[in-house]
Formats: C-alpha cells, structure tokens, sequence
C-alpha cells in the first residue's frame, strides 16, 4: 500500500527552497518571491493553500531582506556590472533588472554606478561584445572585409541593442590596439 505524500507547504520548507536556491543563485526579493511561488504552485493544486503559501513566502523574503541576506541594491549594482562586462548595453541591462525584479530605484542607483566607474560605459559594453563576438577589429579570418560585412555587423550590434554611434566607433577600429585607445580616450 503507497503511502500518500502531504503536500502541505510549511515554513521549514520554504527556508529549505529559499537556501537551496541563495546558494546557488544570488536573487532580488521579488525574482525569489517567483520562484517560491513557483515551486509551491506545482506542489499544491489547492487555491486555499496557495494563498497561505503566499503568505509564508512573504513573510520569509521580508525577514531575508531585514537580515540582510537578500540586499536588491547590492545584487543590482553586481550584476549590471557582469552584463556590462559581457557587453550589454545599459538600457538592456536596465530591462534585465527589472525583469528580476528590482525596483526603478535600485536600478537608477545600479546604472549610475557604471556611469560614475567609466565615462561611456555603453561604448565599454560594445568593445566587449565585439571582442566577444569577434566582430570588427577582433574578426578572424582575412584582414581584407568582404563585401556586405560592415552592415551585417551593424546588424549584430543593433539587435544587441547598441546604438548606431557605438558599433560605428568599433567597427571603425583597425586592430584591438586601437579599440584599447579608443576606450582610453573616452575616459
């Protein structure tokens, strides 16, 4: 005879989802609050429950929050700066904030901090996406451009949400070199 599982959600629960999941993601109140919510979604089909669930999980994020273990500020600032990084323009950035959750505030404070560390942090964001996709000056291959290459880069750049002035300034670049001094001399 199977035993039936309870599919009751309690707080010990919960803390055990939230910890598994802070300790392999960091995560803005609200993104953890969704995947709490989630979680507790496929495991109860009872809208009584649910609505208890959401109770204990709000009660939970805000004592992370009072803690400090979930700081929406502090994740906002460190990952727009890994998307600057891999080359994400701001204002995708910005989107990617708030699709996690983060509010308007934290996000203004997030993206000024990349205005504050460099001059242009877009055009920063555009030399690392070419360098990571080795468009312009980091392209393989011959050193000679076929035909119809500046514009399908162009392309790549505008799909990636660059604005035309910073794929321009890149592609324009003859070598790695001299996207080095262009990023020095628009500090």
């Amino acid at each position: 005879m199977a035993e039936t599982e309870d599919k009751s959600i309690g707080p010990a629960l919960l803390e055990k989802w939230a910890l598994g999941y802070l300790e392999r993601f960091a995560s803005s109140a609200e993104n953890l609050r969704r995947v709490l919510g989630r979680r507790a979604r496929r495991r109860m089909r009872d809208p009584e429950g649910l609505l208890e669930a959401r109770a204990l999980i709000d009660a939970l994020v805000a004592r992370y929050r009072d803690s400090g273990l979930i700081d929406d500020a502090a994740y906002a600032a460190a990952r727009a700066r890994g998307r600057l990084a891999r080359g994400e323009p701001l204002r995708k950035i910005a989107a990617g904030l708030a699709a996690k959750g983060v509010d308007a505030d934290d996000r203004a404070t997030a993206l000024a901090g990349l205005r504050e560390t460099m001059p242009d942090p877009d055009l920063a964001a555009a030399c690392a996406f070419a360098r990571r996709r080795r468009l312009g000056p980091y392209r393989r291959g011959p050193a000679r451009e076929q035909p119809g290459d500046h514009r399908r880069e162009l392309a790549i750049f505008a799909r990636a949400g660059f604005g035309r002035r910073e794929a321009e300034a890149v592609l324009g670049c003859a070598d790695p070199e001299a996207v080095e001094a262009l990023l020095a001399g628009s500090e």
